[in-house]
């Protein structure tokens, strides 16, 4: 019998849901005509459609970030392309399965500089920075296999975004369809026994091994507690480790609460962490004196000037569960010390005032499964240490790229991911500039999103180290526009929160609410949160004394 005949676009979208894809966030456009109109007929698959390009990426990531699956995201080729590289380069420091499919020029003419339509000096090489995995297709038959390559590739060892290219001829050719099934994920290697039988040896030998996550812990929590409490031994998060352990967890501990617990350790087991500073290396955790040891799936993670006894190149879950198996039962820390420092490190951030009632505020309102998606705002930067997670992938923030403006579309591919799940989206006036647009995307698809954007008027970080580093500031101020107006322009209800308690109580009335919400907060100036971020300034300086938390 004759297999029917398909469209590259239908090839494409066939490829897609055989890999299981549900949604797709794209911006249509020439090149992606036959996707689209291929799309229309895939009821499957859901599409959200953003106002910008940079949207599509991290709607994508966020989705991603929520559901722990890849966000599908499509944009033209060129300036579309460009518009989207913020998301990916995000995407890509915070270890987040991203499939891009991205149209080209006409296949005959890449590479030719004709001056065909949205056509770029390669492409792809761009691509290639931003992605774990890229490729161009050139071949119509080629299609389906170039996005079950992506999707493996986005979601096998270290989790990061691959791009798919297709010209758009390609789109538009006809083949007969050939049958599919779904693509999967090959299974991760067993960790080397050997490795985990002399590292289980080096943690029974130490006085005070510690544990240290990031990103690449989150979804393997439980095996990570069962390591943990088997040791009796203290977990450090990173910022993109958060909520992988609840923080509830006695053995659970912020990054502040990690300083006292660093000068005591003497073994240091870092899981699934880059383990460096995202400034400079000298400002990282202290090496000297202690002994480290490195479970990571990506091998790079694992060199220098990062000093290790011992690497076991493994999947976190996989590498903790054989750890637990191997390791001494014993009590690293006693339960009234651990109080004691998570009291510390309470008090330290209570002590900044207005700026932790901010964050508490946020989350007093809102619920256990609820996501906070944190922008590079004063009250964001506290939430890295101060945020309660209660729970895995409820706490997203831009890694290491640091990425201003990312957060409310960023939210916005969250709550879909989060099906019904409201999501706080926190962003400053300056941030929030990246993305007003995005307004009409939260009210065209009534995405359960509360954006609060903290008011000062100005790039307010970015003020305030000038004027500490200078004495006086340059180019910071923001003409902004009256936001009760804006919000009403785009059809969001809006609301006003002159304190804390003000802020906590329209929070907890939108939790009750379907829709989107604007709130703006206009905020002085508050304390720093920088000294309670930073283990050392740039330039060192001398440690602490903790001993007497011990």
């Amino acid at each position: 019998m004759k297999n029917v005949e398909q469209t590259g676009g239908e090839a494409l979208v066939s490829a897609l849901t055989a890999n299981g894809a549900d949604t797709m966030f794209a911006i249509p456009g020439i090149q992606l005509d036959w996707a689209v109109d291929a799309l229309s007929a895939a009821p499957e698959i859901s599409v959200y459609v953003p106002r910008h390009e940079q949207s599509v990426s991290y709607m994508a990531d966020g989705y991603a970030r929520v559901t722990g699956k890849p966000g599908v995201g499509m944009v033209v080729p060129g300036p579309g392309m460009l518009n989207a590289t913020a998301g990916l380069s995000t995407a890509y420091a915070c270890n987040s399965p991203v499939v891009f499919v991205v149209g080209q020029i006409h296949s005959e003419a890449i590479g030719k500089g004709y001056g065909n339509l949205h056509e770029i000096p390669d492409q792809s090489s761009v691509l290639r920075g931003l992605t774990k995995s890229q490729e161009l297709v050139l071949d119509r038959s080629a299609i389906s296999g170039a996005i079950d390559k992506a999707f493996t590739a986005s979601m096998e060892g270290r989790r990061r975004p691959a791009a798919v290219e297709i010209p758009y001829d390609l789109l538009i050719a006809k083949a007969e369809a050939t049958p599919r099934s779904n693509a999967e994920t090959a299974a991760s290697d067993a960790p080397d026994q050997k490795a985990i039988d002399k590292t289980a040896e080096l943690i029974d030998a130490a006085e005070f091994p510690l544990i240290y996550i990031g990103g690449g812990a989150m979804d393997a929590g439980a095996e990570i507690a069962a390591l943990a409490e088997k040791l009796g031994a203290p977990v450090v998060a990173s910022d993109n480790g958060r909520g992988a352990i609840p923080d509830s967890h006695p053995l659970m501990f912020n990054a502040l609460a990690g300083r006292p617990l660093f000068s005591k350790a003497d073994l240091v087991l870092v899981i699934g962490s880059r383990f460096m500073d995202i400034m400079t290396p000298e400002a990282s955790w202290p090496q000297e004196g202690k002994t480290f040891l490195y479970l990571n799936i990506d091998a790079t993670d694992m060199g220098g000037p990062r000093k290790s006894a011992v690497d076991i190149l493994a999947d976190a879950a996989a590498g903790a569960e054989a750890l637990t198996g191997a390791v001494k039962k014993r009590e690293t820390i006693s339960a009234g010390q651990a109080g004691k420092i998570k009291g510390w490190a309470k008090s330290q951030i209570e002590a900044t005032g207005t700026l932790w009632n901010y964050v508490a505020a946020l989350r007093k309102a809102l619920p256990d499964d609820g996501i906070l998606v944190n922008e590079l705002t004063q009250v964001g930067y506290l939430s890295r240490i101060a945020f309660e997670c209660r729970q895995p992938r409820t706490l997203i923030g831009p890694g290491y790229q640091g990425t201003l403006g990312y957060g409310f579309p960023t939210a916005l591919g969250a709550a879909v991911g989060g099906k019904g799940r409201r999501v706080f989206s926190i962003s400053g006036d300056g941030g929030f500039g990246w993305s007003i647009q995005e307004l009409a995307t939260a009210a065209r698809y009534q995405l359960p999103v509360t954006l609060v954007v903290f008011n000062d008027g100005f790039y307010g970080n970015v003020r305030s180290i000038q004027s500490a580093t200078f004495g006086r500031n340059y180019i910071t101020e923001l003409a902004n526009p009256e936001f009760s107006d804006l919000a009403r322009a785009f059809g969001l209800e809006y609301a006003r929160a002159d304190s804390p308690d003000a802020l906590q109580s329209v929070l907890a009335e939108s939790v009750k609410s379907d829709g989107p919400l604007f709130v703006e907060v206009p905020v002085g100036k508050m304390a720093s949160p920088w000294p309670l971020l930073r283990l050392r300034p740039m330039g060192g300086g001398a440690e602490a004394d903790y001993s007497d938390l011990f």
